[in-house]
């Protein structure tokens, strides 16, 4: 296959071309002219399975032929070194190993870092770890560093790396998987040396970004059939430019950020120069001129002043630009729907098209877009697997351990598509729902035993009784504030999950393992339960956590079957695979290149004295990644201009081909450019226009007439001050049967504050009667503690309205004495009713209290937790007493009978303390109630209307059904619009 040659061989692939193509076609044209199974002989190692399939696939396609032996990087040692290994540790178990020795480390010195740091550092220094094996570099070489210029941090450092010198030991029973693999491949090497393989081994596909990588590639490199096929490989860029990018040709930190520099690192560290490199096939780019102009554009830093002297040389830069466009969004989500609607033409055209991003929530955005025209895209990143339907379970599942239980996380389970997945799985949904409209309907933001077990005798739904029991042994009560050891907590997570998921039957297999993401989820598990011995003991909080992130790091292939044509690839994946539309997105800095991220162990000049790898190298590989991408035949380049809180900074690598481009206006950039962002604003246009909404004329303020039979025949007291304000609500309410739906985490809200408040002083003042010595402030303030801990379950809430309480202590208990002197309690919480005809109406009511004096008459009180109406909103809208005062005149509350009324009052328990009388005088309740019957009457009529938002008291003041009225697309000065309805 390669005639013989003294020096080592390595090909390159230009930019542009399809890499795995172009390695199939070379092959093929290699061996044309030799038997056919010299091509089974030969070696392909790649360093993905994608690329691996890809290869298979492409072979497949034809012509007929001896496939080759295509292997995996990591495959190779093992495949030349049978049983001559040992088996590398689990990674997890490895980690928890290390957080161990941390733990320690910080209880006896406190001073390096938090205690509760210890598995975040574990993360950090396991990298650290592996970064060092994998480059070769031992604990003493990071000792010896000169730090004569760095903090003092050092000493801490140094404790950390002293914990873990013994798994840099080479004869550890379980290496690293990073230590073992470099191990084996200097021992592949070695053995190469004296015995090379006597069939064609190639490496092709991997830029040597790492150490053990780049040792195995010179070791093929330099093999007499061995051989190494660089991708995406800059045959532009001119020979100077790579002889300054080797290392040898800089006394400073070496140019790693460059798209070319592990090319020039490879050439360097064989001896070779760029003259050496060939051509593997004679596949030409897909336009060779573009190719200049971005060789040109990416040149290292230091020599951008050689645009000056080549960028003449280009060509016409519209032809060479022609294939581009240039998206420049205001944000990111109109940067995604351009993007979703040029994938959407794709589709439609029959073309195959990527996106390529490492902005993973732009790639989301993109996906929910392209959802309204059902085409899910194939994304190579699969879905994390604490998204998946399993995961989620899981999580929640594990959140029970650490919280206590609340509605939200109650219903949140038990909606979950996996909890109760048996064939019953119909009434559980229904008894679900009932119990949600139970907990909200009766503000129950902490449930429990009891008034779960309340709920199921008094609802009278089938089935309910075991349904709780069911529910109470899964749920209640699961908080556990012990440390134990891991593998109990992996236990109970597992046992408790499939018994919810189960359900009801304990012969119900559970859904939690079923499908792709199950199996997946219960691999996890059964790795936590194998590691869980290297964790020592942990409470809760520490296992929810590990748990969270390793099945964080996890992914899943999604279920649903995605578009063949509509891709979104990462990075990586795009550099294995080939599209007639490659769209490069997020090109802000920050995102495309990403952010270095913080090292907490060494800086970078530490690093590069060390031999570890430079911040700069992630920016290099997304560079090579930009620069292969943008050789595609069609590209399109995206970015948002704003993200939610800032404007954006343009990438690096597109900024520059701005530059470049804006500075030949001989060879017509700047033209170039403008067509580019030309092209790119026509799609930004489609954008608005497809957001555009259209034209609809707005509601008019409605008021409903419906029949006289669909009439309320009975209101409350408190529903007349909505009928006289806001008439709507009570046709909403009384004529379609609508009610606002409670919130379900209900805080303490001031419809709970009055309610309690109500309930203390009803059980004060009948103590009271009963003992007058409990006539106290002491007793008053006990009776509201010992009310609000059983009513009131937010700890802040209970400390503010005792507070509260206490300010008007003083004067309730003086003024309760002036009410006692001028009559007696004698009915609370009385119910009430009265009724009249022509039309047939009821009015109800509930008096908080009334008292009675020795004349018979009744005095009729109310508790206003906040500010009472005043003498004037009374006559005219909020007739509550009035109409209370009316009722027990006309019919009596409760057990007593009718009787005049000497006074009405609203008690104020706002700061302060404040009583407001009812005005009587002026509106007593005879002439109460005719006018209540007149406005009855009026509402009895068919052509009366009910208006929505009558009369108002502040024009701020929200309705319960102002959304259902569409309020705010008319106004309280618009004329209201009677309809006939029912």
């Amino acid at each position: 296959m390669f005639d013989p040659s003294d020096t080592p061989r390595l090909f390159g692939v230009p930019l542009g071309v399809d890499f795995p193509k172009a390695l199939v076609n070379g092959l093929l044209e290699r061996n044309s002219t030799l038997p056919a199974e010299a091509l089974a002989r030969a070696q392909i190692v790649v360093n993905t399975s994608r690329m691996a399939r890809r290869v298979r696939t492409l072979f497949d396609q034809g012509p007929a032929c001896l496939l080759p032996k295509i292997t995996l990087i990591g495959q190779l040692p093992d495949e030349f070194l049978p049983g001559q290994l040992p088996q590398p540790a689990q990674s997890l178990r490895r980690r928890l190993e290390i957080a161990q020795l941390i733990m320690r480390l910080l209880e006896s010195d406190p001073s390096i870092a938090p205690i509760n740091s210890a598995y975040d550092l574990a993360d950090q220094l396991v990298n650290l770890i592996g970064e060092m094996q994998g480059e070769g570099v031992s604990p003493d070489e990071i000792e010896s560093l000169d730090i004569t210029d760095q903090s003092g941090h050092w000493q801490r450092i140094k404790s950390f790396l002293s914990i873990v010198r013994p798994y840099f030991d080479s004869k550890i029973d379980e290496p690293d998987p990073e230590a073992r693999q470099r191990l084996a491949i200097e021992r592949l090497a070695a053995v190469w040396e004296q015995e090379p393989p006597q069939h064609p081994v190639i490496i092709a596909g991997s830029t040597g970004s790492r150490g053990a990588t780049m040792l195995l590639m010179k070791a093929v490199a330099k093999l007499p059939k061995g051989a190494v096929i660089l991708p995406g490989f800059d045959f532009d860029m001119p020979h100077a430019v790579w002889d300054n990018l080797m290392p040898r040709s800089t006394k400073s930190l070496p140019l790693e950020d460059h798209p070319q520099y592990r090319f020039a690192n490879l050439m360097d560290q064989l001896g070779m120069n760029r003259a050496d490199i060939l051509a593997w096939d004679q596949t030409q780019p897909a336009d060779p001129e573009r190719n200049k102009v971005f060789s040109l554009a990416l040149r290292p830093a230091p020599i951008t002043d050689q645009w000056l002297i080549d960028g003449p040389k280009l060509s016409d830069l519209c032809k060479a630009m022609q294939s581009t466009t240039l998206v420049e969004a205001p944000n990111q989500r109109v940067e995604a729907m351009a993007i979703a609607m040029r994938l959407r033409q794709a589709a439609g055209d029959g073309a195959t098209a990527a996106l390529i991003s490492p902005d993973r929530t732009l790639t989301r955005q993109v996906s929910a877009a392209l959802d309204r025209w059902n085409i899910t895209p194939d994304d190579s990143a699969g879905l994390p697997l604490n998204r998946s339907a399993s995961g989620r379970f899981l999580r929640h599942v594990g959140d029970l351990f650490r919280q206590s239980l609340n509605s939200e996380l109650l219903l949140t389970l038990l909606k979950h598509p996996l909890c109760h997945a048996g064939i019953e799985r119909g009434p559980h949904l229904r008894l679900t729902r009932e119990l949600e409209l139970y907990l909200r309907r009766k503000a129950i933001p902490f449930p429990n035993e009891a008034t779960l077990m309340l709920w199921a005798e008094s609802g009278g739904h089938e089935g309910s009784e075991a349904w709780v029991r069911w529910l109470c042994s899964c749920l209640i009560a699961k908080i556990d504030v012990s440390e134990k050891p891991m593998q109990d907590w992996v236990e109970q997570h597992i046992n408790l999950a499939e018994k919810l998921s189960g359900g009801v039957d304990p012969d119900d297999a559970p859904a939690v393992w079923s499908g792709d993401s199950g199996l997946a989820a219960h691999a996890l598990m059964q790795e936590l339960a194998e590691a869980a011995s290297a964790a020592g003991v942990l409470n809760s909080f520490d296992y929810v956590n590990i748990f969270s992130s390793v099945l964080s790091q996890k992914e899943v292939r999604n279920p649903i079957t995605p578009h063949p044509n509509i891709l979104i690839w990462g990075t990586l994946e795009a550099r294995v695979q080939g599209a007639d539309l490659l769209i490069l997105a997020g090109l802000n800095e920050g995102s495309w290149p990403e952010s270095p991220k913080p090292d907490p162990w060494l800086n970078r000049a530490l690093r590069d004295q060390a031999g570890l790898l430079l911040p700069e190298r992630r920016t290099g590989l997304s560079a090579h990644d930009f620069q292969q991408a943008a050789s595609a035949p069609e590209v399109w380049f995206t970015r948002s201009i704003r993200t939610d809180d800032s404007e954006t900074i343009t990438s690096r690598w597109l900024n520059r081909l701005q530059n470049l481009l804006s500075g030949l206006p001989d060879q017509r950039g700047p033209e170039a450019l403008n067509e580019m962002r030309v092209r790119g604003a026509l799609w930004l246009d489609y954008v608005r226009e497809l957001e555009q909404p259209r034209s609809i004329d707005p509601a008019t303020r409605p008021a409903p007439c419906p029949p006289t039979m669909a009439r309320p025949g009975g209101l409350s007291v408190t529903e007349i001050r909505h009928l006289i304000r806001d008439p709507y609500a009570i046709y909403a309410k009384h004529v379609l049967n609508l009610r606002p739906l409670d919130p379900l985490m209900r805080g303490p809200d001031p419809a709970i504050r009055g309610t309690v408040l109500h309930k203390v002083l009803e059980v004060f003042i009948k103590e009271t009667l009963a003992n007058p010595y409990a006539f106290t402030k002491d007793r008053l303030l006990n009776v509201t503690n010992e009310i609000l801990e059983v009513e009131v379950p937010w700890v802040e809430a209970r400390i503010l309205w005792l507070a509260r309480m206490e300010q008007i202590a003083d004067w309730f208990i003086d003024t309760e004495h002036a009410r006692r002197v001028i009559a007696m309690p004698t009915a609370f919480e009385a119910r009430g009713s009265a009724s009249f005809s022509d039309p047939d109406f009821t009015l109800r009511g509930t008096a908080d209290r009334i008292d009675m004096d020795e004349t018979g008459q009744v005095h009729v009180y109310d508790y206003k937790t906040g500010t009472p109406p005043s003498k004037e909103q009374q006559v005219h809208f909020d007739k509550q007493l009035l109409l209370e005062a009316a009722i027990a005149q006309q019919s009596g509350f409760g057990e007593l009978a009718p009787a005049q009324v000497a006074r009405a009052v609203y008690i104020g328990l706002a700061s302060g303390g404040k009583e407001v009388e009812a005005p009587l005088a002026e509106e007593p309740p005879e002439i109460t109630w005719e006018k209540l019957k007149k406005l009855i009457s009026a509402y009895s009529e068919t052509e009366t209307g009910y208006t929505a938002r009558r009369a108002m008291h502040l024009k701020r003041d929200y309705g319960d059904y102002d959304q259902l009225s569409r309020y705010g697309e008319w106004d309280i000065t618009d004329d209201p619009e009677k309809s006939r309805v029912g």
